[in-house]
């Protein structure tokens, strides 16, 4: 990651810490607007079949075993009617190849009705679904036979992309290719998937498979909108980009950004992801518009979907400063329609998410606008957080009048560098 001082020179960041607030005002939202939650497959649902991520979770590498989640797969009618009580437009969920197709060639039809069930109860109850095609989980077959590293993959993945695309065409369903490409790669190096010679290769796997599933998808749904969503990672945007985003630009027709940290000089806790202790790093609202703001300018015209966002807390615990989930939620809005005021194209927004679910190893971060204790509650209870009631008040009638954010814009926001510091909203 680059220094500030590598970035900006000591002048131009003394003047934006000297800087006065503008006083600007977010406009309120359009009619339009989509509002969502989001969960996946995998990290929900439980029952987990053979997978590369049932595997690392009985490996013993991982901080907990999965066990049954928070079993979506069994409850996914409560957790549905959950969303549809907030008023939200969109239900995002995975589909998960290692569900659909166990073996080789052969197809499970009883976990296909049951992805008939989850999208029939999401459009029954007035909302969209938001389908994930790839949420970093294949088959175990898949595996055996090499992953990503193997050039077959390619092929047995869009076979399944095929299967599910054409089942659920005509639906009105927004389509998410491949969840946080660049993310995908990192987990499959870590966790063995992959080895590093590899990586650059599992990215080209990537774009020709979201470039053909594509096409798959118009295809079959000619009025679908797809995307992929990119991990926002502050600093590192054009180094990133360039691996997955740039070579698919033509094949979006909006751009999925997911947006949870910060970066500036006042606040160098982002650090912490690189070990995803997501809890330990102070939130930084403002740095969702110079996201927004960098995609505005580097793709003009193209709609923009936060399709994640949410604030992780240590297991459930208030957090020690006194921020809460409902500042974090208002505050980021506050925020993305501050964007949407000086031109971003912003169409919609996910809560991540529902329910508090398995973080790719561990259960003690706690995104959930409801919150559920996997590993000591065998009920798995559904709890709402103060941002169940806050959300819903959001959607019905937007941010009240006046708001002014609980957390104050970052000294020389780093998220965009260097604009975001020199051209501060």
């Amino acid at each position: 990651m680059r220094t500030p001082s590598r970035l900006l020179g000591a002048g131009a960041v003394l003047l934006c810490l000297l800087a006065p607030a503008t006083g600007a005002q977010a406009a309120p939202l359009p009619d339009d607007f989509l509002w969502g939650v989001a969960t996946s497959g995998f990290q929900s649902e439980g029952s987990s079949p053979d997978s590369n991520w049932r595997r690392h979770s009985d490996s013993g590498r991982t901080h907990d075993a999965i066990g049954n989640s928070v079993d979506f797969r069994h409850r996914y009618t409560e957790d549905i009617t959950r969303a549809a009580d907030l008023g939200v437009d969109v239900f995002r969920f995975g589909v998960e190849w290692a569900r659909l197709q166990p073996t080789p060639g052969v197809w499970d039809e009883t976990e296909l009705r049951y992805y008939d069930d989850v999208v029939h109860e999401i459009t029954s109850r007035g909302m969209t679904p938001m389908i994930t095609l790839d949420h970093w989980v294949y088959p175990g077959w898949v595996a055996d036979q090499g992953g990503w590293a193997n050039p077959d993959t390619v092929d047995d993945w869009l076979a399944n992309a095929q299967k599910v695309i054409e089942r659920y065409s005509g639906l009105g369903a927004l389509w998410i290719t491949i969840n946080e490409p660049t993310v995908y790669v990192q987990k499959e190096l870590t966790f063995g998937g992959i080895g590093p010679d590899r990586a650059p290769q599992m990215l080209d796997r990537l774009v020709e498979v979201h470039r053909r599933a594509y096409d798959l998808i118009h295809e079959n749904d000619p009025g679908a909108r797809v995307s992929s969503n990119l991990a926002y990672v502050p600093a590192a945007m054009d180094a990133l980009d360039a691996t997955f985003v740039d070579r698919v630009r033509d094949k979006l027709d909006f751009l999925g950004v997911d947006y949870y940290y910060g970066l500036s000089p006042d606040n160098l806790t982002a650090v912490h992801a690189i070990t995803d202790d997501f809890y330990d790093i102070n939130p930084q609202p403002d740095g969702i518009y110079h996201a927004l703001m960098r995609y505005t300018r580097e793709f003009p015209g193209l709609p923009l979907y936060v399709v994640e966002n949410g604030m992780p807390t240590d297991d459930g615990k208030p957090r020690a400063d006194g921020y809460t989930r409902s500042d974090h939620l208002r505050d980021h809005v506050y925020w993305m329609e501050r964007a949407r005021a000086d031109g971003a194209p912003v169409i919609g927004y996910n809560y991540w998410s529902i329910t508090d679910n398995y973080e790719w190893g561990t259960f003690r971060p706690r995104f959930g606008l409801f919150t559920v204790d996997a590993l000591t509650d065998p009920a798995l209870t559904r709890r709402p957080t103060d941002a169940v009631t806050t959300y819903r008040d959001l959607v019905a009638n937007g941010l009240p009048p006046g708001y002014e954010p609980e957390r104050r814009a970052g000294a020389c926001s780093l998220v965009n560098p260097p604009l975001s510091c020199t051209d501060p909203p």
